[in-house]
């Protein structure tokens, strides 16, 4: 198969903006998140069970660090405005040590407006009280969501919106990764590194579903040059073990969102996935790809129809190449090394086989299944 070359596959590093200063997320945060499996019915057992998961299972040891509570944690205020957790988390210091003596980090959520988007207390009005308060739980990581800061907010303030969170973080004195969820608006990847944010949400929430994690995922085309060490493009989180798409289409989930430097939050139950399931998350090669010291963003070098080549530009100077088949039934993918500026023999290894394959001259081609990718690298 023959594909058309959108452009010639450039080398330098972005063009974004400077890294935030506060030496947290230097490679895309990896973890959970309590969200795409438990919504609202997470417990802090869950969040515990998640935690011994991480810690014994081999997520861990592949870089997985962060344990985050979503939604659906808060209680109400105290006499003096303090936020305290709801039943489902009678002792959140405890909780937060518990994963501390891991060797695991540990997020929590809120809002800038008054509710949350399942309803729960937000932050409007005490984001000073509430920057603290996770601070004094040990927290190590605030996922900051939009919604009912809509009904108190206009959309031109989300800037000064967030950096009032940011400050009100940066005036405790300890580094906490800051993660924008606004969903794009406002074209986020454009100031989201000037607010203080070390990641922000570039879309809509995910689904397990191919086509909705697919559109999500090769939509990102285009925003690489905002991407970089510190501050991270987010198209959400794993949907990968949650069971709405077949192992094909996982190894897509993954293999797209490792070259994108996306950030890597399981969003399945830990607890009881299958040995398949783990396997995607922690093989060490593929998340090499994702963790790698460049930081560079990764973007589609070649499509034709549903078929499409990206390509990711690695610290020791090899490229990771994804070949994705978004179609409907089997079909060769080639790879054409002058698209990413290679000439003459290269040496190719599957990453998720790691398996070399050997030197070819020119181009790779492979035959990819309905949904499928193929992770390679080529040196």
């Amino acid at each position: 198969m023959k594909i058309f070359t959108l452009f010639v596959f450039l080398m330098a590093a972005p063009v974004g903006a400077s890294a935030v200063d506060s030496g947290v997320a230097t490679t895309p945060p990896m973890g959970w998140n309590s969200w795409n499996h438990f919504a609202c019915k997470v417990t802090a057992n869950d969040v515990r069970s998640a935690a011994d998961a991480i810690a014994s299972n081999g997520m861990k040891d592949a870089g997985y660090t962060y344990v985050n509570i979503d939604d659906c944690w808060q209680g109400t205020r105290d006499e003096r405005g303090r936020i305290r957790p709801n039943q489902k988390f009678p002792d959140m210091k405890a909780l937060v040590d518990y994963v501390h003596a891991k060797g695991l980090k540990i997020g929590i959520y809120s809002s800038p407006g008054p509710k949350t988007c399942a309803g729960y207390e937000g932050s409007y009005g005490h984001e000073e009280q509430d920057a603290q308060q996770y601070i004094d739980w040990g927290f190590d990581y605030l996922k900051y969501d939009w919604c009912s800061a809509e009904k108190v907010y206009q959309r031109s303030q989300m800037q000064e919106v967030y950096n009032k969170m940011h400050d009100a973080l940066a005036r405790t004195g300890r580094p906490i990764v800051f993660s924008l969820c606004q969903y794009g608006f406002a074209r986020v990847w454009q100031w989201g590194t000037a607010v203080g944010g070390n990641l922000w949400r570039t879309t809509g929430d995910i689904s397990d579903h191919f086509d909705r994690m697919s559109v999500i995922g090769f939509d990102q085309n285009g925003l690489e040059s905002f991407a970089g060490p510190g501050h991270w493009n987010d198209p959400d989180m794993l949907e990968v073990g949650n069971g709405g798409m077949n192992h094909d289409e996982y190894t897509t989930h993954m293999s797209l969102w490792v070259l994108l430097a996306a950030p890597l939050l399981a969003g399945n139950d830990l607890a009881k996935m299958t040995p398949e399931t783990l396997d995607l998350l922690t093989n060490k090669e593929v998340i090499a790809v994702d963790q790698d010291a460049k930081g560079v963003q990764g973007r589609r070098v070649a499509q034709e129809g549903p078929l499409e080549v990206w390509a990711k530009p690695l610290a020791d100077g090899g490229i990771a190449v994804g070949l994705f088949n978004r179609g409907e039934s089997a079909n060769p993918v080639t790879i054409r090394f002058q698209d990413i500026g290679m000439q003459g023999a290269v040496k190719v290894r599957n990453l998720w086989m790691h398996k070399d394959l050997g030197s070819f001259n020119g181009s790779y081609t492979t035959e990819i299944p309905r949904h499928g990718a193929v992770l390679i690298k080529i040196q």
